[in-house]
């Protein structure tokens, strides 16, 4: 039988962990689903499609869950409720990928009693917001902000560097470009390069 007094917050709750490439997100995401599965509380693990390194949620530390693959935030919503039972947690991976009605997507699970779950980035490679983590961030109840370590100087990073060929991409590269460590790096404001972005 689930073991409700496993949950630290009351259902109906949004949970961020956000944070630049190689921060831990992940890691720390399946972390706290492994916790309930030990008070023996079911979930549902989502990641976007458009992510096709794997079908599972994997961290650097090596753990790793099959997850639900989606295309949409709605899908998510549609999801949960075509399922025979109701499930109270709901877990969200790569989140940057989803489309911006993510956030009242969340909003509207946790007015129902779901506690939520999501990891993601919260900068693109040019140090600018994902528009599906602002309506995001500005909903959850909590935020975590993990850094990494930075390459050049070992301070906490902060920003995702994109590397193309050796050199940082330049600002008008696309947004989205699937990859790990052959084409990111993790870098602190001061050494955050990013060429030919427009001056304020």
């Amino acid at each position: 039988m689930p073991k409700y007094n496993a949950f630290n917050s009351p259902l109906g709750y949004i949970e961020v962990i956000c944070g630049p490439m190689f921060s831990g997100k992940s890691e720390e995401l399946l972390r706290k689903l492994n916790r309930l599965k030990y008070a023996e509380v079911e979930y549902l693990l989502f990641k976007p499609k458009i992510d096709t390194r794997s079908r599972q949620v994997k961290s650097r530390d090596g753990r790793k869950q099959k997850a639900i693959e989606v295309k949409t935030s709605k899908e998510i919503y549609n999801y949960i409720h075509k399922q025979n039972k109701k499930y109270k947690v709901i877990a969200i991976d790569e989140a940057q990928f989803f489309d911006k009605n993510l956030g009242d997507v969340c909003d509207r699970l946790a007015d129902e009693g779901i506690m939520i779950y999501v990891a993601g980035l919260d900068q693109d490679f040019r140090g600018e917001p994902f528009p599906a983590m602002l309506r995001l961030l500005s909903k959850a109840e909590k935020v975590t902000k993990l850094t990494a370590v930075c390459t050049e100087c070992g301070a906490p990073a902060t920003r995702t560097q994109r590397i193309i060929d050796g050199i940082p991409a330049n600002h008008n590269s696309p947004i989205v470009k699937i990859g790990n460590t052959e084409s990111y790096t993790a870098r602190c404001r001061q050494h955050h390069e990013i060429p030919n972005k427009p001056k304020i």
